[in-house]
């Protein structure tokens, strides 16, 4: 009978899952979706190797827990004889005490809900999901595997918040995340481009609807623009970035907004969509900026961030061999490529363009290589499962 690992990613308005064959290459037999969960109409869509598995339709979701209901139907339809192995899960947010990848039990899950504050919003979704596979499949081992493992042993220096020292011990500190990316990237680079350049001084520019920039050396996180929340560094499709403290209270005393109205400010209506007042998506943005000046900031201000981060980050590597474009913006968009890569020809950037426009995995001719290199979450998170179930790699 065929084994397989699912791998599960709930945001906070769709569901991600793959699906892979528990061989040794961990081949993908079908990825799929739940998009717009919360709008009047959501989307359910599977595309696999097989004709049979491919659909797209319109579904009912109000919230997550009837998408939960919709997936977990569709499984138990799929799999009716057992033959999931396990099920990984990309967790988001651990707080201090959760970030190797390890077996979801319901001692873990009664912390991750008292870690809830640490990120309101991802882990209530997430917790969701893992406790619907537990009620539906509860034989199926299921392993959390979390964001912030990669920049778990950041440097202190890069680590310490500028707070009062005891908020450390209550977990409050600098966490990173899109690490299940980085760690698939520096794989990916040492099998691309060698051992040598994967060990050397790496930047990480994972650009989609989420954004960091994460600087690496020797193979290790040395610093990260995403912070305590990945709310923070740079601006995204609907989140801030980094803003000044003080706005929190300004808001509070002239406009009263509650700390969850100003939560839900600069997660879900700033960034992108708050500077062009039109479009988190950068597409349409690039399609309106002649047009449109608010579009054409909003693009101005994102990749004027992102290049001030990696140059940030060069110096924190007094240095700079490599840098990697990946997420969706990153890989698709070599109008934003260019554009990044503009303004740091000081710290040895040249792009090719005809080689950008490609893109090829390698696009610069400068002292810095500069590459495109495809991100997949999913074959990470089923890797880190087969490694957390067994040190030799066997379910």
């Amino acid at each position: 009978m065929s084994s397989f690992i699912l791998t599960i990613n709930g945001g906070s308005s769709s569901i991600k899952f793959a699906l892979f064959d528990a061989g040794p290459t961990l081949p993908r037999i079908l990825s799929g979706k739940i998009e717009s969960i919360g709008q009047p109409q959501s989307t359910f869509t599977v595309k696999g190797q097989n004709p049979t598995d491919n659909f797209s339709r319109s579904i009912t979701a109000p919230d997550h827990h009837a998408a939960v209901k919709a997936l977990m139907d569709w499984i138990r339809e799929r799999f009716p004889r057992g033959e999931l192995s396990v099920v990984a899960h990309r967790i988001v947010h651990g707080g201090p005490k959760y970030w190797q990848p390890q077996r979801i039990t319901l001692a873990m899950l009664k912390e991750l809900r008292q870690l809830s504050p640490f990120d309101p919003e991802h882990l209530p979704e997430e917790i969701l999901l893992a406790e619907a596979f537990q009620r539906n499949f509860p034989d199926v081992p299921q392993i959390a595997c979390f964001d912030t493992e990669f920049h778990h042993d950041l440097p202190r220096v890069a680590r310490l918040l500028p707070i009062p020292r005891r908020y450390e011990a209550k977990g409050i500190r600098r966490y990173g995340f899109h690490g299940i990316s980085c760690a698939y990237l520096m794989e990916e680079l040492a099998r691309v481009a060698g051992t040598a350049a994967a060990q050397g001084r790496v930047i990480i520019a994972h650009l989609g609807n989420g954004a960091s920039i994460t600087a690496v050396r020797g193979g290790k996180s040395m610093d990260t623009s995403m912070a305590f929340t990945p709310t923070a560094g740079i601006p995204m499709s609907t989140r801030s970035g980094d803003l000044d403290p003080g706005l929190n209270l300004y808001l509070s005393r002239t406009e009263h907004l509650t700390p969850e109205q100003f939560n839900h400010l600069v997660n879900h209506e700033s960034g992108l969509l708050g500077i062009s007042e039109s479009s988190s998506d950068v597409r349409q943005l690039l399609s309106r900026e002649n047009e449109d000046p608010r579009a054409a900031e909003a693009i101005a201000i994102f990749c004027y961030q992102a290049a001030k981060w990696i140059a940030a980050l060069a110096a924190a590597l007094e240095g700079l061999d490599t840098l990697i474009f990946a997420g969706g913006i990153g890989e698709n968009s070599s109008v934003i490529r260019s554009r990044i890569c503009a303004r740091l020809a000081f710290i040895g950037i040249k792009l090719i363009e005809a080689s950008n426009e490609q893109p090829a995995p390698l696009i610069s001719a400068g002292a810095v290589a500069v590459r495109v290199i495809r991100t997949d979450e999913e074959l990470m998170l089923a890797r880190s499962a087969v490694r957390a179930l067994d040190g030799h790699g066997k379910l």
